[in-house]
């Protein structure tokens, strides 16, 4: 064997051990990350919120009435923000059993667990700290990073978080365990560079405060942009689109909900209706998936939050989209 070849072939050895270090290195990066810990503020609130003093008075309750009213409001204001404004069932499924978020290949395999009570939930003993640093920081009570959207459900009040709760504990109880979640050697690769951040720490770099309470219901601009708040995790802090964070790489651009002309300018409240009721642009082509699978919270949504956030996005600073 001539040296040339013998020098070759060290170089290339070389480089495959050189390669194989740093993916190693990559994944236990990822790893590292993922396990945290991650810090969260302990917060407490009341599940279910209880009747104003007001409210019990002007109806005339007893303390046990008042108690039995709160947990029956309470129960139907989260139904409505499940099936309406937060999506839970395209994760967590129908019965909120668990289910598969995306099975991506070597990017990783992502599954929603059981909420229920039944055998394999999650849930259980989560106390009110364990359910806001889950959904709307994106961290388990370990300390370690979720796979939760959580960035989709961070400006969800106190209130509304305790109402979501009230429903999922009133569900049935399902038996079904799911796997865990898994990142796969390009995800474990895509973590630790950065370019597939977890929701926690996105929310960390935000640091928005929870309120209390969701603002009044109303066709307000405030109102509009809490409605129009789980749009941020696909679409961006500025509405303006691009790459959805962690889809996959078939996925279109998210689209640009600003009022630019790339975007929703020129777009009537009509044209707002049937794009997001029936999935169709005013120039006529088709939305497509992740957003075809949102649509139907749309149909659920009171025509006072449609049109608050409607008011919202055409009032939005116009801003180039990513394919201006």
């Amino acid at each position: 064997m001539s040296k040339l070849v013998r020098w070759l072939l060290g170089i290339g050895l070389l480089v495959i051990l050189l390669v194989a270090g740093s993916v190693l290195f990559l994944h236990g990066r990822a790893d590292d990350i993922r396990a945290g810990p991650v810090a969260v503020h302990e917060v407490s609130f009341p599940i279910p919120f209880p009747l104003s003093g007001v409210e019990i008075d002007s109806l005339g309750l007893s303390p046990e009435e008042a108690d039995r009213v709160a947990l029956e409001r309470a129960r139907e204001r989260g139904r409505h923000l499940v099936e309406a404004r937060y999506g839970c069932v395209d994760c967590h499924g129908q019965d909120f059993g668990g289910g598969t978020m995306a099975e991506a290949g070597p990017v990783g395999s992502f599954y929603a667990p059981n909420l229920t009570a039944g055998d394999g939930g999650r849930t259980a003993a989560f106390s009110a700290t364990d359910w806001d640093a889950v959904v709307r920081h994106g961290v388990m009570p370990d300390g370690s990073r979720s796979i939760m959207p959580s960035v989709d459900f961070h400006r969800m009040s106190d209130q509304e978080l305790s109402d979501v709760i009230v429903f999922v504990r009133s569900l049935p109880a399902v038996d079904r365990t799911m796997p865990p979640s898994a990142l796969g050697p390009l995800g474990k690769i895509l973590v630790a560079t950065g370019r597939l951040p977890f929701s926690a720490d996105v929310i960390t770099e935000l640091g928005i405060a929870h309120p209390t309470d969701p603002p009044p219901t109303g066709v307000t601009r405030e109102f509009g942009a809490h409605v129009a708040a789980p749009c941020m995790g696909c679409h961006g802090m500025d509405m303006a689109g691009g790459p959805v964070p962690g889809g996959p790489p078939d996925w279109p651009l998210a689209a640009n909900l600003t009022p630019h002309a790339d975007g929703l300018g020129g777009w009537s409240y009509e044209d707002f209706l049937t794009a997001v009721m029936e999935g169709r642009r005013p120039d006529g082509t088709e939305i497509q998936v992740p957003m075809t699978t949102i649509m139907p919270l749309f149909g659920n949504m009171t025509e006072t939050e449609l049109e608050a956030m409607w008011l919202h996005l055409s009032s939005l600073d116009p801003v180039p989209g990513p394919e201006s």
